[in-house]
């Protein structure tokens, strides 16, 4: 059996997420990740037949634009999107890193990331 898999990594945006007030302030740099895969079926020109990746994007720069306290939250509400546009999926998964988050220490990211697997 063949498995497709479509991503999309690290896109970068600049939000506003964050549990605390001068967070949802001041923003912060994040980048998302989504991948997903299936099984292919029929013809692999038709967008009709396959994840189009314009659709990940476009779900990432909405939810990303709606101001949450928590990233899981973000995350959450990605990956229902995605499952629910595509519904024959096999797995999917996405993440979101916080790029220096503020608090203590020299700190590369936080992460967040919730998989589904349909079995």
């Amino acid at each position: 059996m063949l498995i497709q898999t479509v991503a999309l990594k690290e896109v970068k945006f600049f939000s506003l997420h964050g549990y605390y007030p001068e967070e949802q302030r001041t923003g912060n740099h994040f980048l998302v990740s989504a991948e997903v895969t299936f099984v292919p079926t029929g013809d692999s020109e038709n967008l009709q037949h396959t994840v189009n990746y314009e659709v990940l994007n476009s779900i990432m720069r909405e939810e990303m634009a709606r101001t949450q306290k928590m990233l899981e939250t973000v995350v959450r509400n990605m990956l229902d999107r995605i499952l629910s546009f595509y519904p024959f999926l096999l797995t999917a998964e996405v993440g979101i890193k916080k790029l220096h988050p503020p608090m203590p220490g020299e700190i590369g990211h936080s992460f967040v990331q919730l998989r589904y697997n349909a079995e």
